[in-house]
């Protein structure tokens, strides 16, 4: 009877390990958002029709064509974000474009910022969230859903560049380290480095109301993969949005190109340890798009057309490189589901109002 049991064991242990062999290779993951940046950008690069002063408030125009305008899309769109088209685009997949049949819709039909955070991190829009008001989010994003999970518990931090994020992502009762405009980039500085950062930070004079800058959102969040000491990272980057709504295509366009350059480094660091190398999946998105036209883009929402489009990028070990997606329909609701499901959890099972994975992002 003994040897019956044993035996019957054995294959039972034969029989799961195919199923461990074939789970998700991502242990660890970053989620990055540029807040606003266009899917007209993305896709084809610099904007002939803003490249001057009258719709782009563009101060140097002859340096910024320099720069950024090539006579193809596929040429503007590589100047303009060399990690996302030279190394992404070629290793990973990009959702979103919609002369491929493949937009990126935004469900929650209002295509601003707290609504949109809510709908990618949550899984979907939500009515009672209709407006940038600071109110704790009744919703539990994806983020305090792994955080509940043993293997992430204490390893899921947020550094952002707006004062509401702490709420959108409720760190009061998700208990996840969320860093906003609110403190230093360093609550603890840990040398001379960190403390000249917060210095800077401090004496940086305010751009926008209750909006830090990009670079210190990068440097903590850098600093986190350094030390090896997170499994989730989320980084929001906001300076496209806001030197968009501030009429300045220029600084728009800046502002997109060092976040490519962000995202590189930080990728680049996850190759060279341990931790990461080939166990880390990458997902960059948007909140939501903005205007399609000279005299709309600045704005978003409801009556500025193409507001209702973003995109979604993904890379790791786990996702086939089938570079820009085609006749795959998506929407923003999906990121929630996708960060999960990249990460072997299912999260759309928790709230049936969660929207599923994204098709085909993993083998």
């Amino acid at each position: 009877m003994a040897r019956s049991v044993c035996f019957l064991s054995l294959i039972f242990l034969l029989a799961i390990e195919p199923a461990r062999a074939d789970g998700p290779k991502t242990q660890n993951l970053i989620l990055v958002t540029y807040d606003g940046f266009r899917t007209q950008e993305l896709f084809a690069g610099a904007d002939k029709a803003l490249l001057n002063k009258d719709f782009g408030g563009v101060r140097d125009v002859t340096a910024l064509t320099k720069r950024f305008w090539r006579d193809s899309p596929e040429a503007r769109r590589e100047a303009l974000l060399p990690f996302m088209w030279g190394t992404l685009a070629k290793q990973g997949q990009l959702f979103g474009d919609r002369d491929r049949q493949s937009p990126v819709t935004i469900t929650n039909r209002l295509y601003f910022s707290y609504p949109g955070y809510n709908e990618l991190l949550a899984g979907f829009g939500d009515p009672k969230i209709d407006s940038n008001s600071k109110k704790y989010n009744a919703n539990t994003t994806v983020l305090e859903f792994l955080h509940g999970k043993d293997r992430f518990k204490g390893k899921v931090e947020a550094y952002t560049c707006w004062d509401v994020f702490p709420f959108i992502i409720n760190d009061k009762r998700s208990g996840i380290r969320v860093v906003a405009d609110t403190g230093p980039p360093y609550g603890n500085p840990k040398d001379d480095r960190q403390r000249l950062i917060n210095a800077m930070a401090a004496q940086m004079p305010p751009l926008w109301p209750g909006v830090c800058l990009d670079i210190f959102c990068h440097y903590p969040a850098l600093d986190a993969i350094r030390e090896q000491r997170v499994s989730v990272l989320y980084i929001a980057f906001g300076e496209t949005d806001d030197f968009a709504h501030d009429k300045r295509y220029d600084c728009y366009l800046d502002a997109a190109y060092r976040c490519d350059a962000y995202i590189r480094e930080l990728w680049e660091t996850c190759q060279s340890l341990p931790k990461y190398k080939d166990k880390t999946t990458l997902v960059i998105t948007t909140d939501h798009g903005r205007g399609d036209n000279p005299g709309t883009w600045t704005g978003h929402g409801t009556k500025n057309k193409t507001s209702e489009f973003g995109w979604v990028a993904v890379i790791g070990p786990d996702t086939p490189a089938l570079g820009v997606r085609e006749n795959t329909p998506a929407t923003q609701s999906q990121v929630a589901a996708t960060v999960a499901a990249l990460l072997g959890e299912d999260f759309a099972k928790t709230d049936p109002r969660i929207a599923k994975p994204l098709d085909g992002v993993m083998r």
